[in-house]
């Protein structure tokens, strides 16, 4: 369930798992998909036993529905996948969802006619976390949505039951929902499922994914400080600013299904299972195209997870292929190129890395429009190094050129925004205009918090910039607070020996430093370049800075 202040704002999750289901609703299954589930299962201890054997040796397309609601542990799972953006489950169960939801459009479409265009009541009971329920009473007046399936019913006293059951967690609030639908409303698709359900004697209505209702009101029952009726209506209203992004991001998510799925994962910062997805369809096909792109696409991956090694590997693999068969001026060697010079910056090799972005740059200025969004890519990296080489004045020129194409051709919440305000942000905080370095790094703060999952890495990138600057003000609480949530998202989302987190622990350093806690600093110190030595170059400027800072703080001791 997500819901915002904003009278029409959604949460981004909403839209990241809106793209999950159409590209997977698109895409064609086969008994072996049941197979990688059942297996999957089994690994996980998902489902119990006797319900995987009966599952493996009952299960059909038609039958999505009587097994969602069959007491097993499935509908959790599916659920929970969906609102918590799992992409492992969610791929895994694809099959599943697919097949469920096509059943409730079937139903929805031989149904839709008896309602006589009359609005009706269904209701449903559920517990929310406290925190949750607070979100929710700030919402009166605007969107709510369901991302994952949502059942209903059409009588009262089983949802009550279930609310009530909710109240005695005293962490919990317990809520029944009473949900006004209005049949003549292009909505997401439902249907009562008494006829093909596991349990008939329940009068469920069933709702696919992504259900918004608008919220009308929440009122105490009986005096009941635990017990909440919240009033909704499904509406056919959205968010715009979101629509507007999914699109583009659809946009950017091209190519056949699973390669649209390959870079969503990437997108969302799931780089272990964009990585195992490549695998797979570079092992399946033979076309030297494709195998070109896949080495692409595990370069970034391999960039992404900080094993830069491994990301030149597949660089060179993919510009072979790329030299047998395509013009030197093709766009693709442009991708290459940028994507290698990527690398070269985190290794520090600023020269190189310059010489591959011009290069991309040359080749893009050739074949693409002048205000084209690949153009806004180039010059930020090219600011990028400048900005590393400590040339400020070109860095913000070149930030510069790349916001603006983007503020001509872009969404205006699209992520990449949030890049070059954060860019532009990096370069006023190193010439001490610190002022203004905050004021960017909030834009993009601001934007990230729209439109990316709560615990993906460029949160986390924006949060040290910020941590970065209050220390620079002397505001070394905010800073800590900054700092620390940019350490937990690494933690959750990075591998041990990733160099991002290496500068997390950098600058945590740097703040207990500044507040004569030597011992912690020292501690934080040791653990960056334990894991700087591990994943950098031993030349690489970043390990002999924290060396001299080792020595520093060790003479204060």
């Amino acid at each position: 369930m997500g819901s915002t202040e904003n009278s029409n704002q959604l949460e981004p999750t909403f839209m990241y798992t809106q793209i999950f289901k159409d590209i997977l609703l698109d895409m064609k299954y086969d008994e072996q998909a049941v197979k990688q589930f059942i297996a999957y299962c089994r690994k996980n201890n998902s489902l119990s036993l006797i319900n995987i054997d009966r599952f493996e040796k009952e299960y059909s397309s038609q039958l999505a529905i009587w097994r969602y609601t069959f007491p097993s542990n499935i509908s959790f799972m599916l659920n929970y996948a969906l609102r918590t953006l799992d992409a492992d489950a969610i791929i895994t169960m694809g099959f599943f969802m697919r097949h469920l939801h096509q059943q409730i459009q079937q139903l929805y479409e031989q149904q839709v006619k008896s309602y006589d265009k009359k609005p009706f009541l269904v209701y449903r009971g559920q517990g929310l976390m406290k925190s949750d329920f607070e979100k929710l009473q700030k919402t009166i007046g605007g969107l709510i949505s369901f991302n994952n399936f949502l059942s209903t019913s059409k009588t009262k006293d089983v949802p009550v039951n279930f609310a009530q059951c909710a109240s005695t967690n005293p962490d919990m609030v317990s809520i029944l929902f009473i949900m006004s639908i209005d049949p003549c409303i292009k909505s997401t698709p439902f249907a009562s499922i008494k006829e093909v359900s596991a349990i008939e004697s329940e009068e469920e209505i069933l709702f696919s994914m992504h259900t918004v209702f608008r919220v009308n009101a929440i009122k105490q029952m009986d005096n009941n400080n635990q017990l909440y009726e919240v009033k909704l209506q499904l509406t056919s209203d959205d968010d715009r600013q979101l629509r507007l992004l999914s699109n583009r991001v659809q946009k950017e998510a091209s190519g056949t299904g699973w390669q649209r799925l390959g870079k969503l994962l990437l997108k969302i910062g799931q780089f272990n299972k964009a990585e195992e997805l490549y695998n797979v369809l570079l092992e399946q096909t033979s076309d030297q195209g494709e195998k070109q792109y896949y080495y692409n696409q595990l370069q970034l991956v391999h960039l992404n997870q900080g094993d830069y090694e491994k990301a030149i590997w597949y660089y060179r693999q993919g510009l072979e292929i790329q030299e047998k068969t395509l013009p030197s001026n093709h766009p693709h060697f442009a991708n290459s190129y940028n994507n290698i010079g990527l690398v070269y910056v985190e290794m520090g090799e600023y020269l190189k890395a310059l010489l591959y972005y011009e290069k991309a740059l040359e080749i893009k200025q050739k074949t693409h429009p002048a205000n084209h969004p690949s153009l806004a890519t180039s010059y930020n990296n090219i600011g990028l190094v400048y900005y590393k080489m400590i040339e400020y004045p070109k860095a913000l020129s070149f930030f510069e050129k790349a916001l603006e194409i983007r503020q001509k051709t872009l969404p205006s919440n699209h992520p990449d925004f949030a890049q070059s305000y954060n860019n532009i942000g990096l370069v006023y905080n190193n010439m001490e205009k610190y002022s203004k370095a905050l004021s960017h790094y909030k834009k993009a703060l601001e934007i990230q918090e729209k439109t990316l999952p709560s615990n993906h890495p460029h949160l986390a990138i924006s949060y040290n910039n910020i941590g970065n600057v209050y220390n620079n003000m002397g505001e070394y609480s905010k800073a800590l607070s900054y700092h620390e949530k940019d350490l937990e998202i690494c933690q959750k989302t990075l591998p041990s020996n990733h160099p991002d987190l290496a500068t997390s622990y950098n600058n945590i350093a740097k703040l207990y430093y500044n507040v004569n806690d030597y011992s912690k600093a020292l501690s934080y110190l040791e653990r960056a370049l334990d894991i700087k030595q591990c994943a950098l170059p031993p030349t690489h400027p970043h390990i002999k800075i924290v060396k001299e800072s080792i020595e520093i703080v060790k003479e204060k001791l």
